[in-house]
């Protein structure tokens, strides 16, 4: 079991607001890790120091063995995978599918000059192919439906074969059968021993896939609670993070929950 990111002590304070409190955490190589709590609780701001995208105003921060704001972000970032909303933003509407895949190789949003080995275009639709995008290979992204649109950022991510893959909320805004396949293919992708350690930020239980180890729960830009899923998602924690009278059940490897009374 390897280290692969450690938070000691963290805090991360905007405009004299505390984003994050104080915050350790140990993220290992063999572990899944979804991230979930309200709306503010800093989720996605821990996405982003595991990027190296953004440092801590205090404490330290390491990601494969580098430590935040004492190394060359440039080198570290090319071997994290991140598939977010924003970075679907900045994808032209009129690159196609195979090209959004492929300019990940050079870390680029949009096909320019650049050329590629024949190794990379046929990566780049293996892995079309494993999240079954193969047949829109050369469709426009500003065509695809949301959860088309999902999936071919999550290929992107992977296309550099990254040691940590970064999902923030890969399901927000599908529909439920868009939904459910999209899950269905991240529980896959996780439970496979070749896959990088993986750390998911979702506001909603139903969406953690098969496949996912452990559960960061924020409250307050603080750690609720941390370990793994049984020991953490259980209705007594949730309901103390949320602040709602909240019942949390499991079955055949998924977690739904509901308010009670």
């Amino acid at each position: 079991m390897t280290l692969v990111s450690e938070f000691r002590g963290v805090t991360i304070v905007r405009d004299g607001n505390t984003i994050i409190d104080n915050m350790s955490l140990s993220i290992h190589d063999d572990q899944r890790w979804v991230i979930i709590g309200p709306n503010g609780a800093g989720k996605t701001t821990v996405l982003e120091m595991l990027a190296a995208h953004e440092h801590p105003t205090d404490g330290v921060v390491t990601v494969l063995g580098e430590e935040l704001g004492h190394g060359d972000v440039f080198e570290l970032r090319p071997r994290i995978g991140y598939a977010s909303t924003a970075m679907a933003r900045r994808i032209p509407a009129n690159e196609t599918v195979l090209n959004v895949v492929l300019t990940a190789a050079w870390a680029v949003t949009g096909r320019w000059t650049e050329e590629y080995d024949d190794i990379d275009v046929r990566r780049a639709q293996r892995v079309l192919r494993e999240w079954k995008l193969d047949h829109l290979e050369a469709r426009t992204f500003g065509t695809l439906s949301d959860g088309e649109q999902k999936r071919t950022m999550i290929a992107r991510a992977i296309m550099t074969d990254p040691e940590i893959l970064l999902l923030d909320e890969p399901a927000a805004s599908l529909d439920l059968g868009a939904r459910e396949e999209l899950v269905d293919l991240l529980g896959e992708f996780a439970s496979s021993p070749m896959a990088p350690v993986i750390v998911m930020v979702t506001h909603h239980v139903e969406e953690i896939p098969d496949g996912f180890t452990h559960a960061l729960v924020l409250s307050n830009g603080r750690v609720h609670a941390a370990g793994p899923l049984a020991d953490v998602l259980t209705s007594a924690t949730l309901t103390s993070a949320f602040g709602v009278s909240l019942t949390v059940t499991r079955t055949d490897g998924r977690y739904t929950a509901r308010g009670s009374r």
